[in-house]
């Protein structure tokens, strides 16, 4: 299993992920050149790739996603709503339809869509399955449910949204209508909530936690860390590896 945050923030979002003999991308919130670029930097070939997953309609998650998968014959799987909602997609003729808490196979994966909530049309994390193991990905979610706790149990790798440090948003520049939009329960995971998620994922095999769509105004990745480290410290079941994403290079990658 490897996996990189390609790009993670308000100005673009896609992750790489390599389980068994599959290759993926979820989202594709660059441009196509950009991502090709990104994977290229991480030594994958954006031939290499099988699909794309979507996990909802934003332009920060899908600006990228008509002309990349194109342009690579790449099938796309995303919710019918999400694509209605996607301005100038365009033709996609791999497109493949799910429902919000559906699960299918592609190829060697076994893939779930976790129902979120954010103002969007059917918003999704996933969770990815292979003889690999478990990974679990959800960004862009107000509040962590419990339907979300339990379907990220047992993953061996958590790509987990911490958006904002609450205090920084509240003072930070922001005007207030978007401020109460970040904090409202379809908008964002704060630091303090993301880490609270994580409390109730620790398990002996988490090996890497993977700190996403971090606000370059309202948020830094120290604060963040020291957030996801306190709960780590509280416990000894395991020490996973903590990588934070950034908008503006590929994180490190992680072989697991």
């Amino acid at each position: 299993m490897r996996i990189c945050l390609l790009a993670s923030g308000s100005k673009g979002n896609a992750i790489y992920l390599h389980c068994g003999e599959t290759r993926v991308l979820v989202d594709a919130g660059l441009s196509a050149r950009e991502l090709t670029a990104r994977l290229a930097a991480i030594g994958v070939a954006a031939t290499d790739l099988d699909a794309v997953l979507v996990t909802h309609e934003h332009q920060d998650h899908c600006r990228g996603l008509g002309p990349f998968a194109r342009r690579f014959r790449l099938p796309v799987f995303m919710h019918p709503a999400t694509r209605r909602a996607i301005p100038g997609l365009g033709a996609v003729d791999g497109h493949r339809e799910f429902e919000v808490g559906a699960s299918w196979s592609f190829r060697d994966l076994q893939i779930a869509a976790i129902p979120l909530t954010h103002d969007a049309a059917a918003p999704v994390g996933f969770c990815i399955e292979s003889a690999d193991g478990k990974i679990g990905m959800v960004t862009d979610l107000g509040i962590a449910t419990r339907l979300v706790a339990d379907r990220l149990q047992g993953c061996r790798a958590l790509v987990v949204e911490a958006n904002h440090d609450e205090q920084m948003l509240r003072d930070g520049p922001y005007p207030w209508p978007l401020k109460q939009r970040i904090r409202s329960n379809h908008g964002h995971l704060s630091n303090a909530a993301a880490a609270e998620l994580l409390a109730g994922l620790l398990w002996d095999g988490l090996e890497a936690v993977f700190l996403a769509h971090l606000s370059e105004t309202n948020n830094l990745p120290q604060l963040a860390c020291d957030s996801f480290q306190a709960v780590l410290d509280r416990q000894d079941r395991c020490r996973p590896e903590l990588v934070v994403g950034g908008p503006s290079r590929p994180s490190r990658c992680l072989v697991l």
